[in-house]
């Protein structure tokens, strides 16, 4: 069977796994976005904060992704719950990062004319910090993203949702008519996936972005 051959008799489970994999990506951005901001907001005003922020979130990284799918099945069990608590870990060091960076690059002038006309900590924070440090998370958020693509294949070793378990089949089935075809489906389909993300993000920049900013 030919790989075209193959996506027309498989398109109906491969658009079920590619919208899973899209959502289960899209709802640990999000809580990693959240954590990950509010992480920078409340460390970027102090070096050694910062820096521990930044240091936590990267020693992450260094657990490799089966590794840490792996310890966390036998605490929640298989299927979404650990897949999302290891994605959600795995996004949080480029979101912390650029929080940080982003917010301590405001023009502290800006910040003292804010105070000067009565706005408290929170109203300052809120209409001019993170407006002008937006630019640097939303990169943070693209590149997290760009990363739980790829490490959301892992997931279907815990029984995860996406098109992880298109690869793994493949790989379970080596040797027969269609492994090559299904891993190349579900390689294809995060690839897909993920410049698809990538654009709604430019979009999305483009949207919230001041030209002046931007440029």
């Amino acid at each position: 069977m030919s790989f075209w051959e193959y996506l027309g008799n498989r398109h109906q489970q491969l658009l079920t796994d590619a919208y899973q994999h899209a959502s289960v990506v899209f709802q640990c951005m999000v809580l990693a976005t959240l954590i990950g901001v509010l992480l920078g907001v409340a460390t970027y005003r102090s070096d050694w904060a910062g820096d521990l922020a930044t240091t936590a979130t990267s020693t992450v990284l260094t657990v490799p992704s089966l590794a840490m799918i792996g310890l966390l099945i036998p605490v929640v069990g298989l299927g979404v719950p650990p897949t999302v608590i290891a994605l959600t870990l795995y996004g949080l060091l480029p979101v912390v990062r650029n929080s940080v960076v982003g917010l301590r690059g405001v023009d502290p002038s800006l910040v003292d004319a804010a105070r000067g006309i009565g706005m408290s900590g929170v109203m300052r924070l809120a209409r001019v910090e993170l407006p002008l440090a937006w630019p640097p998370i939303l990169t943070g958020i693209r590149v997290s993203t760009q990363m739980l693509m790829g490490i959301a294949a892992i997931a279907a070793y815990a029984s995860g949702p996406g098109l992880g378990n298109e690869i793994f089949r493949g790989l379970a089935s080596l040797g027969s008519k269609n492994a090559l075809n299904q891993v190349l489906a579900g390689t294809l389909g995060i690839i897909v996936l993920a410049l698809l993300f990538d654009a709604a993000y430019v979009v999305v920049g483009r949207l919230t972005i001041p030209r002046g900013i931007r440029a």
